[in-house]
């Protein structure tokens, strides 16, 4: 059973600064595409960004140039970078990986940004 393992998140000030890190339990290239996703309350989810085997990434519009994902291959991990981080980023961000058709999630991590 695949397992994603997420850390980071926790509360920070707006205009602040966080990474999110998701660490699979085999390797991540075994999976199409990688990313992460968010609900805050009364919402509903979101895609954040993603990023494919290719290293095609993509982003949801309203963290482009704020946000950058990418993979750490010594750590097997894929890392959401997020700055200047706003109110409105406040949610639990969820890990996903896809292998074909099968979908995998994580436990997800609260983000929570102080204005």
């Amino acid at each position: 059973q695949v397992q994603l393992t997420e850390s980071g998140g926790g509360l920070v000030q707006a205009g602040g600064s966080l990474r999110l890190s998701c660490a699979p339990s085999e390797n991540m290239y075994n999976f199409n595409d990688m990313g992460w996703y968010r609900q805050a309350p009364g919402r509903e989810r979101e895609l954040v960004a993603r990023i494919n085997v290719g290293g095609r990434t993509n982003y949801a519009d309203s963290v482009k140039g704020r946000f950058t994902i990418s993979r750490d291959n010594a750590q097997n991990s894929v890392n959401l970078y997020m700055d200047n981080l706003k109110a409105e980023d406040t949610a639990v961000y969820c890990c996903r990986a896809t292998i074909r058709s099968t979908i995998y999630w994580g436990q997800g991590t609260q983000v929570t940004v102080s204005s």
